[in-house]
């Protein structure tokens, strides 16, 4: 039972909604834009409609299987140590996913759902931390990695435990790792911003 829910969230969260919407619009949205499989790269490459489906599904398979861990484990000490491994299982399952080669997204909506369930009012903070990041810079990449690496730190200030605090650390980690390239291109001056 402790490897089952894990395994459950690593499975959904590598389901690649954003390449299968894409293909059922007729395009390989991994050839297109930044050929990431995620949200940001479907709204510009599809529009706002898909972008925005592809939002929703890939923060559902982060939300979902921590949600189910949470409601069908029994109490025992490690209980809240395999709901939140669900959740980074499924933050995992979306960045390396073994249906596409282990090549995937890069986190960030998946994380949404996973912390949604774990802490809506962090949740509520860092979309305003992000919102505010992306209109003053301009940058989609520059909100996602300023968000993701201050949940451990709304985590620890509204008093979550520190099993909770460790995986946003971990989650906030694995998401700058794959925003490697955005890193650099934030720093030689020529990512993409969403106003163009």
């Amino acid at each position: 039972m402790s490897f089952f829910f894990p395994l459950i969230g690593y499975l959904s969260g590598a389901i690649p909604f954003g390449l299968v919407f894409s293909k059922m619009a007729g395009i390989d949205v991994r050839t297109e834009g930044s050929c990431n499989i995620g949200a940001t790269n479907v709204n510009r490459v599809l529009g706002r409609k898909l972008g925005f489906l592809t939002l929703v599904c890939d923060c559902l398979k982060g939300y979902i299987p921590i949600y189910l861990a949470a409601l069908f484990l029994p109490e025992s000490e490690n209980r809240e140590l395999i709901v939140v491994a669900t959740g980074i299982m499924a933050v995992i399952g979306h960045m390396f996913p073994v249906y596409l080669g282990f090549k995937g997204g890069k986190g960030v909506a998946t994380s949404l759902g996973v912390f949604l369930f774990l802490s809506p009012a962090v949740i509520l903070i860092s979309l305003a931390v992000f919102i505010a990041a992306v209109a003053l810079s301009g940058f989609v990449s520059a909100g996602s990695l300023l968000a993701s690496g201050l949940v451990p730190v709304w985590l620890w200030l509204l008093g979550s435990s520190k099993i909770a605090i460790a995986a946003a650390a971990i989650i906030g980690l694995l998401i700058w790792v794959k925003h490697h390239e955005n890193i650099r291109r934030l720093l030689q001056g020529n990512e993409k911003s969403w106003k163009k």
